[in-house]
Parts: structure tokens; C-alpha cells; sequence
């Protein structure tokens, strides 16, 4: 009897489970596998902490957000983990994993990539509420997320027309700026700012003002926490950060560009201007009906790969396909917002 782990790594978001449970139940009634729940990503295979996963493990997790098995951002190839990559194919070969299911966004599929490039029985699902992935068309994870943002611009819509004020409203978007463009357009922003397109804050500012003179005395902009914001002291501009420690990938912790927008945009057109972030709200939560299904079809295709034997590749949805590629045709470069998206998004601005 196979054995086959499953894990999750990077940040969670909703979907994971009902991916999850689609790798299970595939794998014990179709293939008469054991399944195995790697906890806490890559850490878990690294410290050997795994539990064997029944049809009773994933009963009732389709509509819960998170991960069952938890999730860590650890780089087992980080240049601090010298010994992980050796200590993950011990505890393969100790618990006779025969195949890894990977779910996961850019790093950890990059992972992933490494280890079936040392020999590891690999195949990833996409995951990240960013978007941001090459080679699929969307990942689960994503469409919740929007949905989440949409709904708190439509509640912030009310409330700025109320007290005739300016609401940056400030949602996830490292790399690039698919929620803020997906939930701006779904949400009627009247400004959408992403990491893809330079700032022009005269430009801004004009569009509000625009808009109150012909009597619209409120205004809603959504930006992405990844963009690079125009500072007196940085001519190209630069990220607005929490904090300049990077994590296991070499990221830094953004966040608080809302804030600092909102205090230019009071100063530039003299409209009273409130932020609000969002944060990890968008992470949360229950999966729509569409991130519950397309992480079932992941699932489902991915232990279809494993059964035949077809390693080194993650399933991706092209049109309304699943069909898989190989790893390395997502690594080294991001999906990015194309012009086709802003250019549609800004027929609504101001």
C-alpha cells in the first residue's frame, strides 16, 4: 500500500481544506492509498511531525477556512537551514512517503521544485488569495478573497457618502494588484493604484477633486500594500513597511501604505480622508462556492498525476481545464495585472 503526504505552506487562505479533502478521499477510495498530513508545511517533513489522514480526518471540512494540517513559511533551502533539505529525504525514506502533494504559492512550489529536482515524488497545487501565480489562470484562495474586499468597499461606500469623505481602503497585494483591481471594479473605486502601474499622486488628487465639483463628495481608492509609494526622499519611491526583518523567503512585512496615502490625499485636495486595511480578514473565513470547487478539481487532478507516476509538474486551470505543467515554468516571475484589467477598471475612475 502507497503512502502519500499532503501538506500546506505559505499563507493560508480559504480552500485549503476542501483541497485537502478532494487528496484524500481520491487517494484512499479511488487508489487504495494511505494519507499522510505533513503539519506546518515544510517544517513538518523537516522535524518528521506527520499523522496519517481517514475519510473520518476530512468529513466536514469542506466549508472551513484555513488548514487542518497547519502552515509555516519555512524555506527548507533558506541559507539559515543548512541540513533541511537532507533531514526532509530522512524522513521520506523513514516514513516511506512515496509521493508529496504540494499545496502552496510561488515559494513553496519553488520548494517543491528543488526537492523533485533532488529526487522527491512531487506535485503542486496553486495556491495563494494573490493571484499572482504563472501558468494558471486562478488560484483558490483568491476569488474569497476578492469577495471579502468587495463587500467592505460596498459597506465603506455608505459611510464616505455620509460624512462626504475619502476612504483608502487598503487590501493584500505584494507583487501585484489582482484584489485591489478584481474588488475595485466589483466595488465602483473610483481609483485603483497597483504595484504593476506607477503612483502619479497629482493624478489622484485631480480625479477626486473632478469628482466634487460635479458633486460627488466622496471618493473610494483601493491600493494594493505593495506599491511603491512617491516619497520626498526617494525619487522612484519606495514600499511602506511594518518592519524591515525579512521572513524565511527574503520578504518583508508590508503594510500601512493606506495610511500614509490617506494623510497625502487630505494634505492634496484638502477632503477629509479615512484608511481602512483589511489586512488578514481577506485571508479568512469561509471559501466561496468557486474556491471550494476549483481546490476540489486541484485536488482531484493532482492524485491523478501521482497514480500515473507524472512527478515534477502542478495542475493548473487554463479556461475551464485542469491540466498539468511542469514546476519550473512558474519559477522566477509573477503573474502581473496586464492592461487589459487597468485599462477596464479605469473607465470608472473619478
Amino acid at each position: 500500500m502507497k503512502k502519500v503526504g499532503v501538506l500546506t505552506g505559505g499563507g493560508d487562505c480559504p480552500g485549503l481544506n476542501a483541497t485537502i479533502r478532494a487528496v484524500v478521499r481520491k487517494g484512499i477510495k479511488d487508489y487504495n492509498y494511505k494519507m499522510y498530513g505533513i503539519l506546518e508545511g515544510w517544517k513538518g517533513l523537516i522535524d518528521g511531525n506527520i499523522k496519517e489522514l481517514d475519510m473520518n480526518s476530512v468529513s466536514g471540512i469542506l466549508p472551513r477556512g484555513g488548514t487542518i494540517l497547519g502552515t509555516s513559511r519555512t524555506n527548507p533551502f533558506g541559507k539559515d537551514n543548512k541540513g533541511d533539505p537532507e533531514r526532509i529525504l530522512e524522513n521520506i525514506k523513514k516514513f516511506n512517503l512515496y509521493a508529496i502533494a504540494t499545496i502552496g504559492g510561488e515559494d513553496t512550489q519553488g520548494a517543491a521544485f528543488k526537492l523533485s529536482e533532488m529526487g522527491v515524488n512531487i506535485v503542486g497545487l496553486p495556491k495563494t488569495i494573490d493571484n499572482d501565480l504563472q501558468g494558471t489562470d486562478y488560484t483558490f484562495g483568491f476569488d474569497t478573497a476578492v469577495n471579502i474586499a468587495t463587500e467592505a468597499i460596498d459597506r465603506l461606500h455608505t459611510t464616505a457618502e455620509s460624512h462626504n469623505r475619502v476612504m483608502v481602503v487598503e487590501v493584500m497585494g505584494r507583487h501585484t494588484g489582482w484584489i485591489a483591481t478584481f474588488a475595485g471594479i466589483a466595488g465602483g473605486a473610483d481609483i485603483i493604484l497597483i504595484p504593476e502601474k506607477p503612483v502619479n499622486m497629482e493624478e489622484v488628487y485631480e480625479i477626486i477633486k473632478r469628482r466634487h465639483k460635479r458633486g460627488r463628495n466622496f471618493s473610494i481608492v483601493v491600493v494594493s500594500e505593495g506599491i511603491k509609494l512617491p516619497l520626498e526622499d526617494k525619487e522612484e519611491g519606495g514600499y511602506i513597511l511594518q518592519s524591515t526583518e525579512k521572513d524565511a523567503y527574503g520578504h518583508v512585512m508590508l503594510g500601512g501604505v493606506g495610511s500614509i496615502l490617506a494623510k497625502m490625499i487630505e494634505k492634496g485636495t484638502g477632503f477629509e480622508t479615512r484608511c481602512t486595511v483589511l489586512g488578514h480578514t481577506q485571508r479568512g473565513g469561509t471559501p466561496t462556492s468557486f474556491d471550494r470547487i476549483l481546490g476540489t478539481r486541484f485536488g482531484i487532478a493532482a492524485m491523478e498525476l501521482i497514480h500515473k507516476g507524472e512527478f515534477g509538474k502542478i495542475v493548473v486551470l487554463r479556461g475551464n481545464e485542469i491540466i498539468p505543467i511542469e514546476l519550473k515554468e512558474i519559477m522566477g516571475q509573477y503573474k502581473t495585472v496586464d492592461d487589459y484589467w487597468y485599462d477596464l477598471a479605469r473607465v470608472f475612475f473619478g
